[in-house]
C-alpha cells in the first residue's frame, strides 16, 4: 500500500488527478461518434476520403484485450458497459505508470 505521508506533493496531485480521470471515464459511453484517434480504416475513409497506405497495412496488427472497452459478454446498456470502461482505465493507468516507473528508474540508474 502507498504511504501518502512521505509522498512528494506533486506526485500526490498526479495520483488525485488520475483517480478523478478514471472516475470520469464512463462519460465516453454517452458521447456520440467515435473517440479521437481510434478510427478504423472504414471510419477514416468516411471522414477524410482515403486511407493512407501505411495505415491500411497495419490494420489488424493489434487486437485489444478489451475490445471496445467492454468485458466479455453481452452488454447493451450503459450500466452494464461501465465496468469494462473502469477496468480498461485502471489497467491502462497501471501499464503506463509501470512503464514510466521503469524508464525513470533506468534514467536514475544511468545518471548515477
Amino acid at each position: 500500500m502507498m504511504d501518502f505521508k512521505n509522498m512528494n506533493k506533486s506526485f500526490k496531485i498526479l495520483i488525485y488527478v488520475m483517480i478523478a480521470l478514471v472516475i470520469c471515464v464512463p462519460i465516453g459511453l454517452i458521447a456520440s461518434g467515435t473517440a479521437y484517434g481510434e478510427w478504423g480504416p472504414d471510419e477514416l475513409q468516411q471522414a477524410i476520403g482515403y486511407v493512407p497506405t501505411g495505415f491500411a497495412s497495419l490494420n489488424g496488427l493489434w487486437q485489444a484485450p478489451l475490445d471496445g472497452y467492454d468485458l466479455p459478454g453481452d452488454h447493451d446498456t450503459i450500466p452494464s458497459q461501465t465496468p469494462g470502461y473502469y477496468v480498461s482505465a485502471i489497467v491502462g493507468c497501471l501499464v503506463v505508470g509501470g512503464i514510466a516507473y521503469l524508464i525513470s528508474m533506468a534514467l536514475v540508474k544511468r545518471k548515477n
